[in-house]
């Protein structure tokens, strides 16, 4: 029997997997996550921490990115998901650089919510503009 999957589930699921896909999650990496989580979707503290604390252990056997999309793209609106990719953007830029294989992540991840490469471009754009990053 599978368990439910909650939208905090799903949210912070994805989140650590942008924040790992460099192989590495730093602590900065983590407070963007919970500061998200509670400020811009206004989930408990608690259950923040302790749904990050399982994503993390978790990412051995995490679950492919198909997962997550076809949940999200059930859930929220194409505005929502734009939203969520600049939340992404400004976890996998809070160390100040972008690789190669972050960026790739970014565009699979566009490919499965059915979002658009100008669409992606402009919330990496903003996001750079908001940290004060010039690429």
């Amino acid at each position: 029997m599978e368990t439910e999957i909650s939208d905090l589930n799903i949210l912070c699921g994805i989140m650590i997997e942008a924040a790992n896909v460099d192989g590495n999650i730093d602590q900065k990496e983590i407070e963007k996550i919970f500061n998200f989580l509670v400020n811009l979707f206004e989930e408990k503290p608690d259950d923040v921490q302790r749904e990050i604390d399982k994503c993390i252990n978790d990412l051995n056997n995490h679950k492919s990115l198909h997962f997550f999309t076809s949940k999200i793209n059930k859930l929220y609106s194409d505005e929502k998901k734009i939203e969520l990719i600049e939340i992404l953007w400004e976890i996998i830029l809070s160390d100040g650089k972008v690789h190669d294989y972050e960026s790739n992540l970014i565009r699979r991840l566009a490919g499965l919510l059915y979002l658009n490469d100008y669409e992606c471009g402009k919330a990496k754009k903003k996001v750079l503009l908001k940290m004060g990053i010039n690429e």
